[in-house]
């Protein structure tokens, strides 16, 4: 991957992508905060739609994570049936995959359905 050239920043995108793009680590950033709390999935027994807020924490080597192909990457969840801890994990194994940072804590909190929240913290790195 070029770390310099974007699929998606720039360009007219119409669909969700798993494909998180990078670019060099400006110089003096030692951790990195993205949040969204528009993500959506659903529940993987029923097809309910579930509700999440995610937070990516990392601590960048020499990459960090392109915001509007995170965007279209949490975007591709939408559809897709995934446990709440089980889509904490796979962020957190996808960004240690597309950026290679020193240390990686993706937290998923699932809005409450059926009176229950669920927190999920996964970690990678």
């Amino acid at each position: 991957m070029n770390p310099t050239k974007f699929d998606a920043l720039g360009q007219k995108v119409t669909g969700p992508s798993r494909k998180l793009e990078i670019f060099p680590k400006p110089e003096g950033v030692e951790k990195v905060v993205l949040e969204s709390d528009e993500v959506s999935s659903l529940c993987p027994v029923t097809g309910q739609p579930d509700w999440e807020t995610v937070v990516i924490e990392f601590s960048p080597d020499k990459y960090c994570i392109e915001s509007k192909s995170l965007k279209l990457y949490l975007w591709s969840y939408r559809n897709e049936g995934t446990f709440c801890e089980a889509l904490a994990g796979r962020i957190a194994s996808d960004i240690f995959d597309a950026c290679k940072p020193h240390w990686c804590t993706v937290t998923v909190i699932q809005k409450p359905r059926g009176g229950i929240k669920i927190t999920a913290t996964a970690k990678a790195g």
